[in-house]
């Protein structure tokens, strides 16, 4: 049988959500807000100095919503930086593992951690890669902008990403959830519902319990 495509799993954990979702979570609101860098990444600012990059993944979501427990570290690099950032990495003492079926690589630090390497091709998602420097995490590393992490994960449609969308567009300041809407408007019109049906269900976890 072939996979469900993405919308149509994200509307049906929407639907199943709508039907559910309570106000409030049971977590504290100063809990729910609050942005830790807990974990410690490598720094690849020293190694890919002068070449774009971002953060995205699990690991980007900390600088969004709280943080959780993730076992390697992604990142968006410019399709056209492929061969110098991986010139770069091997200098560093990175191993190459292998391709990945998304598009570039995985990659295995001096100290075990596992990196995986994404191309950006896509216009939007390269102005997010350049615009990232300006959206450092709590550990200082540059991190995609909400909207194009947004978009990345709803292009993804896991269960998880799926969840994290409704998390981190309910804490989303108005500001950014203007950009959210423009840049799904712009890639993935037909989403748009589903878009506000996210910050609806993600608002409803920062309300307190009557």
């Amino acid at each position: 049988m072939a996979p469900a495509r993405s919308d149509t799993v994200r509307r049906a954990l929407i639907e199943i959500a709508g039907r559910r979702q309570k106000p409030g979570t049971g977590s504290r609101l100063e809990l729910l807000r609050r942005r830790t860098a807990l974990r410690r990444w490598p720094d690849l600012r020293s190694v890919l100095d002068g070449i774009p990059w971002a953060v995205a993944g699990d690991v980007a979501t900390r600088n969004y919503m709280p943080e959780r427990l993730t076992q390697d570290l992604d990142i968006v690099i410019r399709a056209d930086d492929a061969e110098e950032t991986a010139g770069r990495l091997r200098e560093a003492g990175y191993g190459y593992i292998q391709p990945l079926a998304v598009g570039g690589g995985s990659w295995r630090s001096p100290d075990g951690v596992e990196l995986d390497v994404l191309f950006a091709s896509e216009e939007w998602l390269i102005e997010g890669v350049e615009a990232a420097a300006h959206t450092p995490d709590p550990q200082g590393l540059p991190t995609l902008p909400l909207a194009h992490l947004a978009m990345m994960k709803l292009q993804s449609g896991r269960v998880q990403d799926v969840a994290d969308l409704s998390r981190m567009l309910g804490a989303a300041s108005d500001e950014d959830l203007i950009a959210v809407r423009e840049l799904v408007a712009q890639v993935e019109p037909d989403a748009l519902d589903d878009i506000e049906s996210l910050i609806k269900l993600g608002r409803m976890e920062y309300e307190q319990p009557e």
